[in-house]
Parts: structure tokens; sequence; C-alpha cells
């Protein structure tokens, strides 16, 4: 009985850290479309797009490490929806940057990412796209253009 007790406790407190947290917008006061009560998920109505994908810094030396992506996405839709986000390599479908739930305005968001702080560039070339969860499952974004870090002047990558 004792040993019961200890485990329903234990995940009592280990659901809450499974959870989450749905970012807001950016600091703007708002509210999200709702259907029923439940926040709009993208897809369907809501097409998405990439124009942009950036890493800070750019260029990036060998061995150095991204501080931040920043993606420019747009969303084609009458309100807002919601969705999770992420950035990952394309070659070997690692993820790049953080998973992260984004409510999206009509027209063109800017979203920043934190990476993966163990990621680091090592070939001559690294494609990335942006992964959107559409209908419960993760897709890629289509995208204005590809986008490559590619080396520059030795051992720098840029994705300009």
């Amino acid at each position: 009985m004792k040993k019961g007790w200890l485990l329903l406790v234990f995940i009592a407190l280990a659901v809450p850290g499974c959870v989450v947290q749905e970012q807001g917008r950016y600091g703007e006061e708002g509210r999200v479309e709702r259907r029923e009560g439940r926040a709009v998920y993208c897809g369907g109505e809501h097409r998405l797009r990439v124009g942009d994908l950036d890493m800070v810094p750019d260029p990036i030396a060998q061995g150095e490490r991204i501080r931040a992506w920043r993606v420019r996405l747009r969303s084609d839709g009458t309100g807002e929806c919601q969705t999770t986000l992420r950035i990952r390599e394309r070659s070997d479908g690692d993820i790049v940057g953080r998973a992260r739930v984004y409510y999206l305005r009509p027209g063109v968001n800017t979203i920043e990412f934190d990476p993966l702080e163990n990621y680091r560039f090592h070939r001559r070339e690294h494609c990335f796209e942006v992964i959107a969860d559409i209908a419960g499952t993760g897709r890629a974004v289509d995208a204005d253009r590809t986008f490559c870090a590619r080396q520059i002047a030795g051992n720098r990558w840029s994705l300009r």
C-alpha cells in the first residue's frame, strides 16, 4: 500500500513538469482565436510559409555556438492559430532549434528560437527547415528558398 501512494505522489509531481508552457504573444495583449473554447490549430485554412531563416551570429566561426535562430513565418488565414515549431537539419533530421508552442497572427510573424547548446557546424554545408505540427504531425513548412549555411573564408559559415 505504501508503494502505491509513493507511486501516485511521484506521478502527481512528474506530470506537471511534462507540460509545454504555451508562449505568449511577445508581450502584446490580445486574444487567441478560439472555437468551442479551444485554440485553433494551424493547418487547413491557415497556410504557413517560411520567408527567411537567420542565425545569430552570422557568420559563425568554427566551434562557436549559435546564440539564436530567427524565422520570418507567414500565416495565411483569417485569424490566429497555434502550433509547435522547431528547426531541424535536413540531412540527418537533428533538431537544432528547440520546440516551442507559438500563436501565429495573420501575416508575417518573426519568431526567435533557442538553439541546442551542443550543436556545431562541421561539414561544408548545412541545410535547415522549419517544422510545424499540423494536425498532430510534424511537417516541414514550405519556404521561399532553401536555407543552407555554407562554409566561407576558411572555418566560418553563413546563411546569407
